[in-house]
């Protein structure tokens, strides 16, 4: 469903001079499949999320989505994906329930108005649906900014730091919506700061560190090569093993 091979990112920071946010990576997630993308600050994630997303562009590299290159066709490719990124980027003035309908219409959804508004009660945000955004709390317009990205049920959906600024209940709720979309059929690619969120519901899991993939393997895998029941554990094993 997603492939991601040889990609390359440099840019350059008035303060650092150039950087190097993405080295060489390559990695892949199948249909059905929740993609951990694990890292330190800096390590390279959200670039290579925007990258996927087509907001960034790559200097050299591949990304293929659903047999689409993502260079040749990069509208094709946004049919077909979702990004929810770490900021919530919702109107002030609008209402949920208008920013959804909205995104529904703009994906041609049949029957956009119901639409919106399941998705605003399967995320617990149909109590605010017609509140301004901008009067919202941080987790409140994460449920929204979910809802925002499934409307049009996408085939790859690309998430980072999905869980951040809510609460035990509400974390809990949208990492049970991650394994359903993965049952689905969907490709899942998660980033976050909160490995055991990501423990529970990765299949695979990928380690960068400075742009490049320094570990890739099932969760159950990366634990046992780190002699752990942690991924914390083995995370900053691989890490410091990296750095050494």
């Amino acid at each position: 469903m997603l492939r991601v091979t040889d990609l390359h990112k440099r840019f350059r920071d008035p303060s650092r001079g150039e950087v190097v946010a993405v080295a060489g990576l390559s990695f892949s997630v199948e249909p059905g499949e929740v993609y951990g993308l694990l890292g330190p600050n800096g390590a390279g994630k959200t670039t290579t999320l925007r990258i996927l997303a087509t907001l960034v562009q790559p200097d050299t590299g591949q990304v293929v989505l659903g047999g689409v290159d993502r260079q040749a066709d990069p509208l094709e490719v946004r049919r077909h994906m979702a990004y929810v990124p770490a900021e919530a980027g919702l109107p002030d003035r609008l209402s949920p329930r208008e920013v959804v309908r909205l995104f529904a219409r703009v994906q041609g959804v049949g029957r956009p108005r119901r639409t919106a508004d399941q998705l605003l009660d399967r995320l617990g945000a149909d109590g605010y649906a017609d509140t301004p955004c901008g009067d919202l709390s941080t987790g409140m317009k994460r449920r929204v900014v979910l809802a925002r990205a499934l409307v049009h049920e996408p085939e790859v959906l690309l998430l980072d730091e999905p869980t951040d600024g809510l609460d035990v209940p509400g974390r809990r709720e949208v990492l049970d919506l991650v394994r359903e979309q993965a049952a689905a059929g969907r490709a899942v690619v998660i980033s976050s700061h909160i490995l055991a969120e990501v423990q529970r519901v990765a299949d695979r899991v990928g380690v960068l560190n400075l742009g490049r993939l320094i570990a890739e393997g099932s969760v159950d895998d990366l634990l046992h090569d780190a002699h752990t029941t942690s991924l914390d554990d083995a995370f900053l094993s691989l890490l410091e093993a990296a750095e050494a």
